[in-house]
């Protein structure tokens, strides 16, 4: 049986992970695999309540760490019940983010400290790591700017820019020690991001 791969799309809102994620099947299709899709928070029922609860504005300050919490048992779920299965069985998992959201945003965004998140990070994942995480990379301005204009936003992306700054922040700064991720530049021209996006598979995989 062929081995699994794990690929992650990953970047603030309005860097276009859609798009990208539609680019990145469509490749993995041509080269003929079976891919099954993912996003997170979310993928599974019970993790997609969980999802409701993290994006929704709730009436109450939400904790950090309650967010943190709740993340990494959405993840679990996901993990659980849909990648470790298709890995297992051969397939090719795209997932529209992953363990590096939570390290960027909560860890970047939320300033909770490595040394709260990684145990958690470990009980959660064990030795799971992505093959591939391409990181959509965007001036957090500009990407709230294109965010707002697709309608209301949810609770976490009301949060002030400096919040998104920081999470930026840290996604390049892991970027820059795990050779796994590859940072895109998501402010040029769409057939240019397409571009970068197809070398990188081909470069891995091809």
């Amino acid at each position: 049986m062929n081995k699994g791969r794990f690929v992650v799309i990953e970047g603030l809102e309005g860097a276009g992970k859609t798009t990208a994620i539609n680019t990145v099947y469509q490749w993995l299709n041509r080269q003929g695999h079976h891919v099954v899709q993912t996003r997170e928070p979310g993928g599974t029922p019970l993790a997609e309540q969980i999802r409701t609860l993290v994006k929704s504005v709730q009436q109450e300050q939400v904790s950090p760490v309650t967010e943190l919490l709740l993340m990494y048992a959405a993840r679990a779920q996901l993990l659980h019940n849909v990648i470790n299965p298709a890995l297992q069985r051969g397939d090719w998992v795209l997932a529209d983010r992953h363990d590096l959201s939570s390290r960027a945003y909560q860890g970047g965004g939320r300033q909770i400290p490595d040394e709260v998140l990684d145990p958690i990070r470990h009980l959660v994942l064990g030795d799971l790591r992505p093959d591939l995480t391409l990181y959509l990379d965007i001036d957090p301005a500009l990407g709230l700017e294109r965010a707002r204009a697709r309608g209301a936003l949810d609770r976490i992306e009301q949060e002030q820019l400096a919040f998104f700054q920081r999470a930026r922040a840290k996604y390049l700064a892991v970027a820059a020690v795990e050779p796994h991720i590859v940072v895109i530049d998501a402010s040029q021209p769409l057939a240019t991001v397409q571009q970068l996006l197809a070398g990188a598979l081909e470069r891995h995989f091809a």
